[in-house]
């Protein structure tokens, strides 16, 4: 009996810190979720995020869950026009209220020169996407960090989408 009551309290001591850190990072979706409620006219239980790693950078695609809801469409290109002029532009604020200052990738991709990365909207038929390229390994690792980091906050929201070794129409020298 002293065997299996110290196997328990080993079992309990082991898995309290797991318990703890799911309970933290719920509370995390939670918080982003709430944040993009406020940044992103779109509903997050109605749209659909992927973020597909590309060998020269990804693209990002926001989706309407229903084909037929035109209103969350039209908002999904809203805005994912707006933020890809924002980026172009160097102004990742979006982002940074909803995910926090330190989000990885971030920095990087703030910092980098209009003739270091092209960003480009792209209307879908149910949504929008927004392609990134560059030349520069480290802001393709930016890129692919930032990806990571929003598959991580919008978990509930966002699945990666399909690695792609072409650039998808991008339009490049």
């Amino acid at each position: 009996m002293y065997f299996l009551s110290n196997i328990l309290f080993l079992m309990v001591f082991a898995v309290a810190p797991l318990c703890a850190q799911v309970l933290e990072y719920e509370k995390r979706l939670d918080e982003v979720a709430e944040r993009g409620a406020h940044a992103m006219p779109f509903d997050l239980e109605k749209t659909m995020h992927f973020f597909s790693k590309t060998r020269h950078g990804g693209i990002q695609q926001v989706i309407a869950k229903d084909a037929s809801d035109t209103e969350q469409i039209q908002r999904i290109r809203d805005h994912l026009m707006e933020i890809s002029v924002e980026f172009r532009q160097g102004d990742f604020s979006k982002p940074e209220q909803i995910h926090g200052e330190d989000m990885p990738g971030l920095a990087a991709l703030k910092s980098a020169g209009p003739d270091q990365i092209s960003i480009e909207y792209r209307e879908l038929p149910v949504g929008a996407q927004i392609n990134y390229f560059s030349r520069s390994p480290q802001l393709i690792e930016a890129i692919h960090q930032w990806f990571d980091a929003q598959l991580h906050d919008h978990a509930r929201h966002a699945i990666p989408g399909l690695q792609h070794d072409h650039n998808h129409g991008m339009h490049h020298e």
